[in-house]
């Protein structure tokens, strides 16, 4: 499984000649892969909370945000204490907690103790795991091995997509509990594998824990998440019913926000002082002060504001407008998943001397095109399943492209002690990225269509006075002609008026689905204005191989 060691020489030397390491990365692909299967398991298991827990909808979704909020809140963490502890120390941690929290859902016998212990605690577990698998290549391979090894880091979201298949027959066949369970037994396995990994060097300086910095950064981050993934549900201005409070009268969501982005402001002034006096800090100087740092994790944000744009347009109106099946969509993901898989590893394997700055380049362009192509997918009625397809073809290929890159962009302008912490920072960016993407893309989605029926019923003269006026407070969710006709039941009106209102709301949720996709599209592109930072690949020498790095601790 080591490499042998290979004495130093010209650079470049050593690490050209090292064997390319198959056990670590398969390890480190296991465990992303884990942390996507948790996700994947709390979507199937939507029903089965309703039936064994008492679950309100409300609940599902608090369930579905906690474990992003914390996994977003603490992975700077994370990439800090992987730098002092030690990263297989971190990601076996990681592991253990992942497994935990997961048999404590599989147990939970109420929806608070799924929510409050068991999704934080997966959440936990995360924010250890994720940053210590991208803090691992760095020290484990180097030159052409580490952009083949972050390709492969980025193919495991593309053989995340049959995960979803996998526990889906678990839990029609067994139920909620052992799926749960399942998992928990995926995570210790992988916290076993981790003690094959490698050995790395760790240094024998005492560095201390930034503990103001993490507490700066978890509040700053919580702060700015909860605001934007409650923007569907609080109201972006005026507040939605249901709303839980106000701030001034109007909606908690962007005040939330802005005291996150006060609260991470301060962090960056705080964390030049800790490294100045400490050398180290949660948040190095060189994440922010190197250009292209700053446009790979740009990069690793609009990845996952792309994915979090199609989970919030494209699944929703399948199912609820055109009416598919959970396994037809679920096949998108397959569709979506296989080129993400074979571009992030193809690329580094095929093309070794491709300019990282072209391949991102060409990755959003192709997110771009496969957004629009997704608008176009849209009709009144449902949508078109040859584009729908095509879009989501086109999407695993713009992803995979991405992917191929992003990470190693960051690695590659570092030292490399912040190299292996950016881990961290990457994962971060991440869940930052996605809630942007539900939170943004989901208000356009919902604003568009409320504006347009009530813009529409108003102007409608086949409508009566009372009729509009009783409109002007209504909310309108996206979903069928059947599910907005319910809606309508509380407002007294005719036949004919209700087919009408029926048509409106058809071509409201057509017209601001395809907006939402525009939007989501500008937003990819405006991605290709950091991409002229992407001036190198990596810089530093290659004459230290990491068997020469390895450790016997």
């Amino acid at each position: 499984m080591h490499s042998p060691a290979v004495s130093a020489g010209p650079a470049g030397a050593s690490a050209a000649k090292e064997r390319f390491l198959v056990l670590p990365i398969i390890i480190l692909i296991l465990a992303q892969m884990g942390t996507s299967g948790d996700n994947g398991a709390l979507s199937l298991a939507a029903s089965a909370l309703t039936t064994d827990l008492g679950a309100t909808t409300a609940e599902i979704q608090l369930a579905n945000m906690v474990y992003p909020l914390v996994g977003g809140a603490f992975m700077i963490a994370g990439g800090l204490l992987g730098t002092i502890l030690g990263w297989a120390r971190t990601f076996r941690t990681g592991a253990l907690v992942c497994g935990i929290g997961e048999v404590v859902l599989a147990f939970a016998p109420s929806m608070a103790v799924f929510i409050w212990v068991g999704r934080v605690l997966v959440g936990l577990g995360a924010s250890l795991l994720v940053p210590s698998v991208l803090g691992l290549v760095p020290l484990l391979y180097r030159g052409h091995n580490r952009m083949v090894a972050f390709g492969c880091i980025g193919a495991a979201s593309g053989l995340s997509a049959v995960l979803p298949l996998i526990l889906g027959v678990v839990m029609e066949t067994a139920g909620m509990r052992p799926t749960f369970l399942l998992l928990a037994a995926y995570f210790v396995v992988v916290g076993a594998l981790s003690l094959r990994l490698p050995r790395v060097a760790q240094s024998s300086e005492k560095l201390p824990f930034d503990g103001l910095g993490v507490a700066l950064a978890a509040a700053g981050l919580f702060l700015v998440l909860v605001g934007l993934s409650s923007v569907s549900s609080w109201g972006l201005i005026e507040p939605f019913a249901g709303c839980p409070f106000t701030v001034f009268g109007i909606s908690p969501a962007l005040p939330s926000v802005a005291l996150g982005l006060l609260v991470l402001a301060v962090l960056v002034r705080v964390e030049k002082n800790v490294e100045q006096r400490d050398g180290i800090a949660l948040l190095p100087s060189s994440f922010l002060g190197t250009p292209q740092v700053l446009a790979g994790l740009v990069a690793n944000a609009v990845m996952f504001f792309f994915m979090g744009a199609q989970s919030i347009l494209m699944a929703p109106y399948l199912q609820l407008v055109a009416g598919w099946s959970p396994i037809d969509v679920g096949t998108i993901s397959i569709v979506t998943g296989l080129p993400t898989f074979a571009l992030s590893l193809g690329i580094p394997k095929l093309m070794p001397h491709a300019n990282p700055r072209h391949v991102i380049q060409t990755g959003y362009v192709t997110m771009a095109a496969a957004l629009t192509v997704m608008a176009l997918s849209v009709t009144s009625t449902g949508a078109s399943a040859v584009l729908v397809y095509l879009g989501a073809f086109l999407a695993g290929v713009g992803a995979g492209t991405v992917a191929s890159h992003a990470s190693n962009v960051v690695a590659a302008a570092l030292p490399e002690r912040d190299a292996s912490q950016s881990g961290g920072i990457q994962s971060t960016m991440r869940n930052v990225g996605q809630a942007v993407g539900v939170a943004l893309l989901g208000a356009v989605l919902l604003f568009g269509i409320t504006s347009m029926v009530r813009d529409g019923a108003a102007s409608d003269t086949a409508l009566s006075s009372q009729v509009r006026g009783d409109l002007v407070s209504m909310s309108v969710n996206l979903g069928s002609n059947e599910e907005f006709e319910r809606q309508l039941q509380s407002i007294p009106m005719t036949d004919a008026e209700r087919q009408e209102l029926v048509r409106i709301d058809a071509r409201a949720r057509s017209e601001s689905t395809r907006i939402a996709y525009a939007v989501g599209g500008v937003i990819v592109l405006l991605g290709l204005l950091t991409t002229p930072m992407i001036t190198t690949f990596d810089k530093r020498p290659s004459s230290v191989s990491p068997a020469d790095e390895r450790a016997t601790a």
